[in-house]
């Protein structure tokens, strides 16, 4: 086996120090260190294949380093660091080492070269995630932690049928191209799709996402979806099914996110829009797609988790990030709000902000490869971005009116934690060339064209204007508590009548296997003892004539059956 260590590695070992770390200062000083480390190491790593061992005659290769792990790994570790500096002021041990092994899972899967190597991460990444719902303590964050679980390990253990099936029809188990003509390959598709919330597989995230504390929230925005954005560009780049999937996915959130008043819960569906972007820019496959959808994602990951964490801070302050309980703290908590418009501005792709750099490559990628169609559907789920994510979200919390107390400015350390994130999404806006140098694929591009930045300011400004005019008129949708039925309620209430129904069904035959089992037991001894018994005929005493007439019986019918 080679020296060279996993990056991933590094962030999990370093993990598993941190509960023995005495004093909140200590601890956190170490977990700074912990990505930087990591970065650092990186950097020291040559492009090539390294990390091969052998395991139970298997052939492993425990790191890949090219120019697609390696975009992934930075925006991986820096989002990394941003989510510890946000996360300094909590004393709970528990929520800093389970984020940083779901952490270090991501970054480790990313690396990965063959798809053992990937399993592991891939399940590393369930298992510890869950600890950051669940810490929230809530009967709800117990029952979406559940659900959360269930639906990742079921990803990986699809993933794993796949991968044997592929292995044995291969004799390889390199992570590489795939096709999706091919049973193995197909299993694998699915499996990553559910990580990557194709639609009717994506319910895990809009409930599981809510359900995280503050802090954990923040994290989950980061890693498992786009992941699986990776393992599609890596394994399906050109897999002309994933064109649809990634538009369905991109309108099909809309109506929820502006229906949803848990802001967090609007914040989820729009990510799951998001991700529909990326994900057809993976199905289109030409290189300016791919690109794309790689600073997609990597522009996402800022400012997703921007928006995350201030609406987080609003929760942390308030206690609350319903739009019906909001509104009015600008005045109480203006750098909040400030980061918070900062994220709009980036999700609605304004020019010199991050998302503005990254969803035109898509959507040029759409035109030049003929997709009119793809085209059309992603630029007006972009308009509905601004609407219900670059305008409600921040409108309902920062500007409408006060619907609730007053909250307090968030702690510095998340302050700090948003001002560097913003600091990010401006940067990347006015500098594209920093992403832009990074991608996988050799593509000279221009965003910053008259073309471009006319047609998207007028696309923002018409969202913008339907979205006062809607609310002057009173068409936009109530800001009220309520219930939204998505596609899982297919599985979940049907599949709870189902199950008492099942249970109704096992008592019944329980009852039915118990009662004869009982009532054969009853018989059987009565037989026994009628037949054994003091008075039956095998139990009470022969006399010795009677016994000797049998005997002699018996003993002559072996003779006979000797012969015979």
């Amino acid at each position: 086996m080679t020296n060279e260590l996993n990056p991933g590695l590094i962030v999990i070992l370093g993990a598993l120090l941190v509960p023995f770390l005495p004093g909140r200062v200590l601890r956190g000083a170490f977990m700074l260190m912990i990505p930087i480390a990591a970065f650092a190491y990186l950097r020291t790593l040559p492009m090539g294949d390294f990390g091969q061992m052998e395991l139970m005659g298997l052939q492993l290769q425990t790191l890949r380093i090219d120019k697609l792990s390696t975009v992934f790994g930075t925006i991986f570790l820096i989002a990394t660091l941003l989510g510890v500096i946000y996360a300094l002021h909590l004393g709970d041990w528990v929520q800093h080492t389970a984020g940083l092994i779901y952490a270090g899972s991501a970054i480790g899967a990313v690396f990965a070269g063959d798809f053992v190597t990937l399993f592991f991460f891939w399940e590393l990444t369930a298992i510890s995630s869950v600890f950051l719902i669940w810490a929230s303590g809530t009967a709800n964050a117990l029952s979406a932690g559940l659900r959360y679980l269930v639906i990742q390990v079921g990803s990986g253990v699809i993933l794993l049928a796949g991968v044997l099936m592929h292995y044995r029809a291969t004799g390889t188990l390199t992570f590489g191209a795939m096709s999706t003509e091919t049973l193995p390959g197909t299993l694998i598709l699915i499996a990553f799709g559910i990580k990557c919330a194709f639609p009717l597989l994506h319910n895990w995230l809009a409930n599981a996402y809510p359900a995280a504390t503050v802090t954990g929230t923040v994290i989950l925005s980061v890693f498992t979806t786009k992941l699986a954005v990776y393992t599609l560009a890596r394994g399906y780049a050109g897999t002309e099914i994933l064109i649809p999937i990634g538009v369905t996915m991109a309108l099909f959130t809309v109506i929820y996110a502006l229906l949803e008043n848990d802001l967090r819960r609007v914040l989820a569906y729009s990510l799951i829009g998001q991700l529909g972007l990326m994900v057809a820019g993976i199905g289109i496959g030409s290189d300016l797609a791919i690109n794309g959808a790689v600073a997609h994602a990597a522009c996402g990951i800022l400012y997703f988790a921007l928006l995350f964490m201030a609406i987080g801070a609003v929760l942390h302050r308030t206690g609350t990030a319903h739009a019906s309980k909001l509104g009015g703290l600008a005045k109480s908590m203006p750098l909040t709000a400030t980061f918070a418009v900062i994220g709009a501005l980036a999700a609605a792709a304004v020019p010199f902000f991050a998302g503005f750099i990254s969803k035109a490559l898509i959507l040029s990628a759409a035109m030049k490869a003929g997709h009119f169609w793809a085209w059309a559907g992603l630029l007006a789920a972009g308009a509905a971005v601004v609407i219900h994510t670059a305008i409600k979200v921040p409108y309902f919390a920062f500007f409408a009116k006060a619907q609730g107390e007053p909250g307090t400015e968030a702690p510095a350390n998340m302050l700090l934690a948003m001002g560097l994130t913003a600091a990010l999404c401006i940067g990347l806006g006015v500098y594209p060339e920093a992403l832009y140098s990074m991608l996988p694929r050799e593509v000279k591009y221009q965003p910053y064209t008259t073309e471009h930045i006319i047609t998207q300011l007028q696309l923002v400004c018409f969202a913008a204007l339907a979205f006062v005019l809607a609310l002057r008129f009173g068409l936009f949708p109530a800001t009220t508590r309520a219930t939204l039925l998505d596609s899982d309620w297919f599985y979940r209430v049907p599949g709870r009548h189902l199950a008492m129904i099942a249970n109704r069904f096992r008592s019944f035959t329980w009852e039915v296997v118990a009662d004869g089992i009982v009532k054969g037991a009853s018989k059987t001894y009565h037989a026994l003892y009628h037949h054994h018994g003091p008075d039956g005929l095998f139990g009470r005493t022969w006399p010795t004539g009677m016994m000797a007439f049998w005997t002699t019986v018996t003993l002559g019918a072996v003779v006979i059956l000797s012969y015979l």
